[in-house]
C-alpha cells in the first residue's frame, strides 16, 4: 500500500506540474555512445540534486535506453544500481541463461567461444549482425514490465519520450513516438555489423546514431522551451589512430554520427560533453561503468552554477519540487505476480502443450522474473526458436502473460578454440540441428581437430518431462604419451569407437542422473616403449558396460567458482560379452569426486576436494587403467584424474584416492592466482591402500579471465615425477 501511495502521489505531482501556468518546459537529450552512455546516469543524478524538472526526454542508442527507463519511472539512483548489477558480459552476447537447464547445456557456455544460429532455405532471414541481441531484448522487456504493449510515448509514460533509429532500406531517420518501448530501444541501439537490425514492417532498423545521434530537434518539436543535452563522444581521430577493419568501421560510424550534430547543439541551452577518454563503446566492465557514471556526475557538477541559473529562468512556482518516482520500479523484478491468463504467439499447439506441461502453467497461478527467464530459455533451448519473449501485461488484479516465439532455428553452429604447450592448437566445431517431430528432437554433431581427433554424433529427445533420453556415437583417434614415475613409458596410437544408449537422463536444477549401456571397440595402431616400460599387451577388443552416473553442480563459475559445490559419482560394470570379462566376473569401476568453495571476504576462496577411483576385478584392460595428471578430469583419456604437480598422463595403481586443497585469490576483476596442495594413496589391493608411500604435489598458477577462456601459466612439482613442470593454456578445456 505504501508503494501504491507513493506512486499515486508522484503521478498527481506530475499532473499538477504539467499544468503550472507559464512554466517553461525542459527537455533532456542523451546521445548515443555504447558503454560510454553510462555517463548519462551521473548527469541525471545532478539534475535531480539541482531540482531541475524533466518534462521531455529524447535519446539515441544508449541514450535511448537510459532515457526510456527514466521516462517510465526509474530515477537516477535506481538506474545506477541496475547497471552495476547487470552481468554485461552476458547481456551483450547471445549466450543462454542456462542456470535452470541441464548441466550438459550449461557446459557448452564454457566450451565454445562463438555460437550462432543458421537458417537455410528460400524463406530464411539473416540476422545481419554478429549478435542477435536476444539478451538485450529480454532485459529491456523485464525492465519495462507494464510498458511492453503498444503505447503512445507522449501520453502513456511518466515523462514524454522519443528515440531515434535508422532505416537502412532508404537511409531515413525513424523517430519513435509510439509503439512497443523495448522494441524501440532495441532498434535505436542496433550498432551496424555488431547487433542484428530490428525488422519492423518494411523497415530494417539500425542504430539511430547513423542519422541523429543527439536528437535535440525532437525535444524541441515535442514542446521543450529549454534543452539540456549530454554527449559522450571523444575527439576526432587522426589518420594514425584508424587501424584495422574494426577501426575503419568505427570511424565510418563516428562520421555518420555527426549528422545534424552542430545544428542540434546550437539549439541546446546547456550542453555537457563528458570526458570518456580511455573508454569505448564496449567498456562494460564493472570498473568502467563505475568510472563513466562518476565522470558524468563530475561533468554536470562543473556546470552546477549554470544549472541553477537556468532553473531560475524556468518560472517555477515557489517551493517547487520535481516529482520523484519510486526507486524499486518495476516491482515484478522482486515480487511474484498473479497470472490471469497465458497467451501463446507464433507457436504450434504442440509447443504450447510442451510449455504448459513442463512448467505446470495450468496450475501455476503466479510468475516472477526467474520463471520468465526459464520460459524464454526453454523456448530457445528445447523448442529451438531463435528468439523468444515473455511479456507481462498488467491488469487490475494481476498480469496477462504473452509468450511470443520468433523464427525457428534451422541449426546452431559453435566454435571452440584452445592452445596449450602439450597439444598446441585445437579446434572444436559443433552443429546442433533440430528435427521436426511430435517430441522435440535435436541432432548434435561435434568434431575436434588437433593432435587428438574426435567426431561425435548424438540424438537427444526433449520430452515434456525433465528426462532427455539420447543415443550417441563417438570416434576418437588418439596419439598419447603415457608416463610412469615422470618418465615416458609408452607412446600409443589407437582408434576408439564408442556407442552409448542413455534411456534415463533426468535433469532437475543442478542435478543430472543417467543410466546407460555403452559399447567400446579398441583398435590399437602402434605402441612405442621406452626402457621404463613394463610388459603390457595391447589387444583389440569389444567391451560392453552398464553405467549409472550422478552429477551435481551448483558452482557459480565453471573455472573460477567462489561458491557452490561440484559432485560426481559413477559406477560401471565392464564386460566383453555383456556378462563376463575374459571369462571371469566383470570389472567394477567406481569413481567419485566432490569439491566445495568457501569464500572469505570478496577475493579469497578456499576449495577442498576429495576424489578417487577403484577398479575391482580380476582383469583390468589397459584402456581402463587408472591415470592421473593435469588440471582436469577426463582431458586426454576418460578415466584421467587431476593431480597437482603432475603435468602428463601418469599410470597409477588400481585403487587410488586423493585429496586436494586449493586457494584462489582474485585481484582486479579478472586476474586469479592459485595455490594447490594434493596428496594421494594408491595400491593394487584396496586393503593395502595405506601401506604405501603417500604421493604429494604442489602447484602454483596465474590465470586471466578472457572472452576466449582462461589464459594462464602453471608451475608444479610432485614426488611422483620428481621434477618441476610448466604448462601454458589459452581457452576453454575440451
Amino acid at each position: 500500500m505504501l508503494v501504491v501511495a507513493v506512486l499515486l502521489c508522484c503521478n498527481m505531482s506530475a499532473q499538477q506540474d504539467s499544468v503550472s501556468a507559464g512554466r517553461k518546459k525542459v527537455g533532456v537529450v542523451l546521445s548515443g555512445g555504447g558503454a560510454k552512455g553510462m555517463a548519462h546516469i551521473g548527469v541525471l543524478k545532478v539534475l535531480e540534486r539541482a531540482g531541475i524538472p524533466v518534462d521531455y526526454i529524447t535519446g539515441t542508442s544508449m541514450g535511448s535506453i537510459i532515457g526510456g527507463l527514466y521516462a517510465i519511472g526509474y530515477n537516477a539512483n535506481s538506474l545506477d544500481s541496475m547497471v552495476r548489477k547487470q552481468d554485461w558480459s552476458y547481456v551483450i552476447t547471445d549466450k543462454e541463461d542456462l542456470s535452470n537447464q541441464s548441466l550438459t547445456d550449461r557446459s557448452k557456455q564454457y566450451t565454445y567461444v562463438f555460437s550462432t544460429g543458421l537458417s537455410f532455405g528460400k524463406n530464411k532471414t539473416g540476422d545481419g549482425g554478429l549478435i542477435k541481441g536476444k539478451n538485450l531484448a529480454e532485459l529491456f522487456g523485464q525492465l519495462c514490465t507494464g510498458y511492453t504493449d503498444s503505447l503512445d510515448f507522449s501520453k502513456d509514460l511518466k515523462i514524454p519520450f522519443a528515440c531515434v533509429a535508422t532505416n537502412i532500406i532508404d537511409n531515413s531517420e525513424v523517430d519513435f513516438h509510439s509503439g512497443r518501448l523495448p522494441q524501440a530501444m532495441r532498434a535505436s541501439m542496433a550498432i551496424p555489423a555488431a547487433f542484428a537490425p530490428v525488422r519492423l514492417g518494411d523497415m530494417v532498423l539500425v542504430d539511430g546514431g547513423m542519422k541523429n545521434n543527439y536528437p535535440a530537434d525532437l525535444a524541441k518539436e515535442m514542446g521543450a522551451d529549454v534543452i539540456i543535452g549530454v554527449t559522450v563522444q571523444g575527439d576526432a581521430k587522426t589518420a594514425d589512430e584508424i587501424k584495422g577493419t574494426l577501426g575503419v568501421l568505427n570511424q565510418i560510424i563516428d562520421i555518420n554520427c555527426k549528422n545534424k550534430l552542430e545544428e542540434n547543439i546550437a539549439m541546446t541551452d546547456l550542453h555537457m560533453r563528458v570526458n570518456t577518454t580511455g573508454y569505448n563503446t564496449a567498456s562494460f566492465s564493472a570498473a568502467a561503468v563505475d568510472t563513466l557514471v562518476r565522470r558524468g556526475e563530475e561533468e554536470a557538477m562543473r556546470h552546477y552554477d549554470e544549472l541553477m541559473a537556468l532553473k531560475k529562468n524556468l518560472n517555477l512556482p515557489e517551493g517547487y519540487t520535481p516529482p520523484r518516482y519510486h526507486p524499486l520500479r518495476p516491482k515484478v523484478m522482486t515480487e511474484r505476480q498473479y497470472v490471469k491468463r497465458y497467451y501463446f504467439e507464433n507457436m504450434t499447439a504442440q509447443d504450447e502443450r510442451f510449455l504448459r506441461q513442463k512448467f505446470h502453467l495450468n496450475r501455476n497461478d503466479s510468475i516472477d522474473a526467474n520463471l520468465q527467464q526459464q520460459l524464454t530459455t526453454s523456448m530457445r533451448v528445447d523448442l529451438f526458436y531463435k528468439t523468444a519473449e515473455c511479456r507481462l501485461l498488467p491488469d487490475d488484479d494481476g498480469v496477462f502473460v504473452v509468450l511470443a516465439a520468433g523464427e525457428r532455428k534451422t541449426a546452431q553452429a559453435r566454435v571452440g578454440l584452445r592452445f596449450d604447450t602439450e597439444e598446441y592448437a585445437a579446434v572444436l566445431l559443433g552443429l546442433d540441428v533440430p528435427l521436426k517431430s511430435a517430441v522435440p528432437l535435436n541432432t548434435e554433431l561435434t568434431v575436434r581437430l588437433g593432435k587428438r581427433i574426435m567426431a561425435r554424433g548424438e540424438l537427444t529427445a526433449h520430452p515434456r518431462s525433465f528426462t532427455r533420453p539420447s543415443l550417441n556415437y563417438t570416434f576418437r583417434h588418439n596419439d598419447i604419451d603415457f608416463y610412469v614415475g615422470g618418465d615416458r613409458a609408452y607412446s600409443i596410437l589407437y582408434n576408439q569407437f564408442q556407442a552409448e544408449a542413455v534411456p534415463i537422463s533426468n535433469d532437475f536444477r543442478n542435478f543430472n542422473f543417467q543410466m546407460a549401456l555403452r559399447w567400446n571397440y579398441m583398435h590399437y595402431r602402434n605402441k612405442l616403449e621406452s626402457e621404463k616400460s613394463t610388459n603390457v599387451t595391447l589387444t583389440n577388443g569389444h567391451y560392453y558396460s552398464y553405467r549409472a552416473r550422478l552429477v551435481y553442480n551448483s558452482e557459480d563459475d565453471w573455472y573460477f567458482p567462489t561458491r557452490g559445490s561440484r559432485f560426481k559419482a559413477e559406477y560401471a560394470y565392464v564386460t566383453d560379452n555383456l556378462i563376463k570379462l575374459e571369462d571371469k566376473a566383470g570389472l567394477s569401476d567406481i569413481s567419485a569426486s566432490w569439491r566445495r568453495s568457501f569464500t572469505f571476504g570478496n577475493r579469497f576462496t578456499l576449495q577442498p576436494m576429495v576424489y578417487g577411483r577403484m577398479l575391482l576385478g580380476k582383469a583390468v584392460p589397459f584402456i581402463f587403467a587408472n591415470t592421473v595428471g593435469g588440471d582436469w578430469f577426463g582431458h586426454y583419456v576418460e578415466q584421467q584424474m587431476p593431480f597437482a604437480g603432475v603435468g602428463n598422463v601418469e599410470f597409477v595403481a588400481d585403487q587410488f584416492i586423493a585429496a586436494q586443497v586449493q586457494g584462489q585469490y582474485r585481484f582486479g576483476s579478472s586476474h586469479y592466482v592459485f595455490l594447490r596442495l594434493a596428496g594421494a594413496q594408491q595400491a593394487e589391493k584396496l586393503k593395502e591402500i595405506f601401506d604405501h608411500r603417500t604421493l604429494f604435489g604442489v602447484q602454483a598458477a596465474y590465470y586471466y579471465k578472457t572472452m576466449f577462456g582462461p589464459l594462464g601459466a602453471t608451475f608444479g612439482y610432485s614426488n611422483r615425477t620428481k621434477e618441476p613442470y610448466f604448462y601454458l593454456n589459452l581457452g576453454y578445456e575440451f
